[in-house]
C-alpha cells in the first residue's frame, strides 16, 4: 500500500457524497427511490475511509501524507510577490480517524432516515442535502490548508441551512436556518480575519509551510502578541461553529430540523468541525490564546448544562448538552489535554449521535410529541430504543466501562493538572461541576422519558418500538460507546491503542517566550520529538498529569454518581419534589427555565439595535440621500425650465428676428433686381449723383 494509493483513496472518499448529491438531486424526481443511491455511496465511503486508515495507522503511522497541485498562478504581485495557491489534501492520524467518524455518523442517519422520513414531500432532496453536508465536512476534516477549510467550512454552513430550515413552511423551521446561518457568519468573519493574516505574513495557506515558518520564528508582524491575535481570530470561526459562548444560541433552536439532521449536525460533523479547526492549528496557539480559548471552553460547558436542567423538549436538552460537551473539548485545549480533547471529540460523536437518533426513534413513536412531560413508562413499549438511549447516557455521564468516563476522565485530569501546574483551579472545579449536572440532567431525561406511567395514554397506547432500519444504527452506536474499541483498559485510556498510539503528540511551533510553563522544553520532550520541533508533553506536564488522574477517577466517579442518584431521588423515587424546588429557588429556576435570557438580551441589543441602525440608515437615505436627490432633480428642472424658456424666447426670438429682417430686406432689395441693364445704368447714375451731392453737402 502506497502513500499515492491513500491520496487517491481519499479523493475518492471526498468526493463519493457530491457525487451521490448531484444524482439524487438531479434524478429525484424521475426515480422515485434514488435516495438508495445516495446510502450506497455513503455505505462505500465509509468501507473506503476504514481502508484509509487502517492503510495509514499500519503502513504510515508516523508520517503525514501531502499531495496538492496548483490551483491559481497569480504571477508575480506588488508587496507580496509571487502568489500561487495550492490545493490539496492531508492525511495523518487526526484527519483518518475524523473522516471515519464523520462517516460512520452520516451513513448511520443516511440508514435511520430512510424510515423517519418516509412520506416528506421532498424525500430525496432531504437526501441529497445530507450528501452535500457530507461533503463538505469531508473537505475540511482532509485538506492541507486553511483556505481550503475556510471554503469548506462556508459549503458546511449553507448545508446546515438547508437541513436546519428543512421544513421552510414553518416560520420556526426557516427562522431557526437563517439564526444559524447569520451566527455562523459572525464567527466566519473572524475566522477570514485570520487566515489572511497568516497569508500576509507568509504568502501561503499550507499548514505545513505556515508551522514551518512560525518555528523558524517568523511571527505577524514580527511580535507574539500577533501571533495571539492570529489564533483567537482563528478560533472565532470554532465559536461560531461549535456554537460555543456567546455565539451558542443558534444550536438549540437548530432542533426544528428533521431529527436525524440533529444527530448529524450536533454529534459528530458540524459542530464538531470548530474542535477539529483547533486540534489543527493548535501548535501555533500561544499561552495567552490558549488562557482565552478554555475560558470560552468553561463558559460554554458551564452555562449550557445549567440551562439544560430544566429543559422539557427532548431535543433542547440534547442540544444543551451538546454544547455543553463541546465547551469541555474547547477548554481541554485550553489547558493542554490535546488528546484527551480529540479523544472525547471521537467517543462523544457516538454516545450523542444515539441519543439523538433515540429521541426520534421516541418522537416518532410518539407522534412527533417532545415534550417529557407528556410522556413515561416507554421503556415496556420500547425495549431496545430505551436500552440504548440508558446506555447512551451512562456513557456521557462518565460511569466506567464506556468511553465516555475515558475521555472525559481525561479531560478532567488535564484541568486538575492544568490548575496544579497554574494555579487556575477554577477549571478543574467547573469541569466537575458540569460532570455532575450532565449525570443530572441525562438521568433526568431518562427517567421522564422512559420511567414511570405514562402521563399520555392516547399516544402511549399507539407507542411501538421502531422498525430495524431505525433501531440498527441505535445498536451500533451504542456499541461504539464501550471502553474495548479505545483501550483494553477501562480505567486509563494511557494504556489503550486509541490514546497512546493513534494519536500522536501535538507539535508545538510557538516560541518558548509564548508558552505556558509548562509546555516549555526539557529533555523528556526532547526524547519524542526532534529539538527543532518539541512536542508539548514536557516532563513537568506529564507528571502532573500522571499525579492528576487519580483524584480525577474519583472525584468525577463521585460526582456521576451524585448526579444520576439526585436524579432518581427527584423523579424516580419522588424523595424531593422538583416542583418545591423549582417554587423555592423560582428566579433561579427561571434564569435557567429562560436559557440565562441570551435570547432576549441579544434580541434587545444586537437584533434591536441592528433595526434601529437599519431604520436611522434607512432614514438618512429616504430623508437626506433621497431629499438631496430629488432636490438636485428640482433645482435641475427648474434651471432645464428657465434655460428652455430662455431659449425659445430669447434666444429663438433673436434667431427668428434675424431671419424676418433678413428676408425683408431681401424682399426690398429684389425689387431692385430687375435684370435690366438699363435700369441698373439709371440706379448707378442716382447713386453717383447722391454721393455726389453728400460729399458736396461735406
Amino acid at each position: 500500500m502506497s502513500e499515492n494509493f491513500l491520496i487517491q483513496l481519499s479523493v475518492i472518499v471526498l468526493f463519493l457524497p457530491l457525487l451521490g448529491f448531484i444524482v439524487t438531486l438531479m434524478l429525484g424526481k424521475k426515480i422515485p427511490k434514488i435516495f438508495f443511491f445516495e446510502v450506497f455511496v455513503l455505505f462505500t465511503g465509509l468501507v473506503l475511509s476504514a481502508i484509509l486508515l487502517f492503510g495509514k495507522l499500519t503502513y504510515f503511522s508516523d508520517s503525514r501524507i501531502v499531495s496538492e497541485f496548483k490551483w491559481i498562478d497569480m504571477g508575480n504581485v506588488p508587496v507580496f510577490g509571487s502568489i500561487n495557491i495550492y490545493l490539496g489534501m492531508l492525511i495523518d492520524d487526526i484527519s483518518a480517524l475524523m473522516i471515519v467518524v464523520v462517516y460512520i455518523i452520516s451513513f448511520l442517519v443516511h440508514f435511520f432516515s430512510i424510515d423517519y422520513m418516509k412520506g416528506d414531500i421532498r424525500y430525496n432532496r432531504y437526501f441529497a442535502y445530507l450528501g452535500l453536508f457530507t461533503f463538505s465536512m469531508s473537505g475540511i476534516v482532509l485538506t492541507h490548508n486553511i483556505l481550503m477549510m475556510y471554503i469548506f467550512w462556508e459549503l458546511v454552513g449553507i448545508s446546515s441551512y438547508l437541513l436546519i430550515g428543512f421544513w421552510y413552511e414553518k416560520k420556526s423551521a426557516s427562522d431557526a436556518g437563517k439564526k444559524a446561518f447569520i451566527v455562523n457568519r459572525i464567527g466566519d468573519l473572524g475566522m477570514l480575519a485570520g487566515l489572511l493574516l497568516l497569508f500576509i505574513t507568509y504568502n501561503t495557506f499550507s499548514f505545513e509551510q505556515i508551522f514551518g515558518e512560525i518555528a523558524k520564528g517568523n511571527l505577524p508582524f514580527n511580535s507574539e502578541f500577533w501571533l495571539t491575535v492570529t489564533g483567537v481570530l482563528i478560533f472565532c470561526g470554532a465559536i461560531g461553529k461549535s456554537a460555543q459562548f456567546p455565539l451558542h444560541v443558534w444550536l438549540p433552536d437548530a432542533m426544528e430540523g428533521p431529527t436525524p439532521v440533529s444527530a448529524l449536525i450536533h454529534a459528530a460533523t458540524m459542530v464538531a468541525a470548530g474542535v477539529y479547526l483547533v486540534v489543527r492549528v493548535f501548535g501555533i496557539l500561544t499561552a495567552d490564546a490558549m488562557l482565552v480559548i478554555a475560558i470560552i471552553g468553561m463558559l460554554s460547558a458551564f452555562i449550557p448544562a445549567t440551562i439544560a436542567l430544566t429543559q422539557n423538549d427532548i431535543k433542547r436538552v440534547l442540544a444543551y448538552s451538546t454544547v455543553s460537551q463541546l465547551g469541555y473539548m474547547i477548554m481541554a485545549l485550553g489547558v493542554g489535554a490535546y488528546k484527551f480533547a480529540f479523544f472525547h471529540l471521537v467517543t462523544h460523536a457516538f454516545f450523542k449521535a444515539c441519543l439523538f437518533l433515540g429521541s426520534g426513534s421516541v418522537i416518532h413513536a410518539m407522534h412527533h410529541e417532545q415534550d417529557i412531560r407528556n410522556m413515561g413508562g416507554l421503556r415496556k413499549k420500547m425495549p431496545i430504543t430505551y436500552a440504548t438511549f440508558l446506555f447512551s447516557s451512562i456513557a456521557i455521564s462518565g460511569i466506567p466501562l464506556t468511553s465516555g468516563f475515558l475521555s472525559k476522565d481525561g479531560i478532567l485530569s488535564g484541568a486538575y493538572a492544568f490548575g496544579s501546574l497554574t494555579g487556575h483551579w477554577l477549571f478543574p472545579f467547573i469541569g466537575f461541576l458540569v460532570a455532575m449536572m450532565t449525570a443530572f440532567y441525562m438521568f433526568r431525561l431518562v427517567i421522564l422519558t422512559f420511567h414511570g406511567e405514562p402521563r399520555n395514554k392516547d399516544k402511549y397506547d399507539h407507542a411501538h418500538e421502531s422498525k430495524f432500519s431505525m433501531a440498527m444504527p441505535l445498536v451500533v452506536l451504542s456499541v461504539l460507546s464501550l471502553f474495548f474499541w479505545y483501550t483494553p483498559n477501562p480505567l486509563s485510556p494511557d494504556a489503550g491503542w486509541f490514546y497512546s498510539k493513534w494519536i500522536k503528540d501535538p507539535v508545538i511551533y510557538t516560541p518558548e517566550s509564548a508558552r505556558w510553563d509548562f509546555m516549555k522544553t526539557d529533555e523528556a520532550a526532547l526524547t519524542h520529538s526532534s529539538a527543532e520541533h518539541p512536542v508539548m508533553y514536557s516532563e513537568t506536564y506529564t507528571e502532573a498529569l500522571h499525579h492528576s488522574h487519580g483524584p480525577a477517577v474519583i472525584l468525577s466517579l463521585l460526582v456521576a454518581i451524585s448526579g444520576i442518584l439526585l436524579a432518581f431521588t427527584m423523579y424516580q423515587w419522588k424523595k424531593i419534589s422538583a416542583d418545591k424546588i423549582a417554587e423555592k429557588f423560582k428566579p433561579l429556576y427561571n434564569f435557567s427555565y429562560n436559557k440565562w435570557y441570551f435570547d432576549e438580551l441579544y434580541d434587545k441589543t444586537f437584533v434591536a439595535g441592528t433595526l434601529a441602525l437599519s431604520s436611522l440608515v434607512a432614514w438618512f437615505d429616504r430623508v437626506i440621500i433621497d431629499g438631496i436627490v430629488d432636490g438636485s432633480a428640482t433645482v435641475t428642472k427648474a434651471v432645464s425650465t428657465f434655460t428652455g424658456k430662455f431659449d425659445n424666447v430669447v434666444v429663438d426670438g433673436l434667431v427668428n428676428f434675424m431671419a424676418y429682417l433678413s428676408a425683408f430686406i431681401g424682399l426690398i432689395f429684389r425689387r431692385f433686381q430687375t435684370g435690366k441693364v438699363q435700369t441698373y445704368i439709371i440706379m448707378g447714375i442716382f447713386s453717383i449723383v447722391i454721393l455726389l451731392f453728400l460729399f458736396k453737402s461735406f
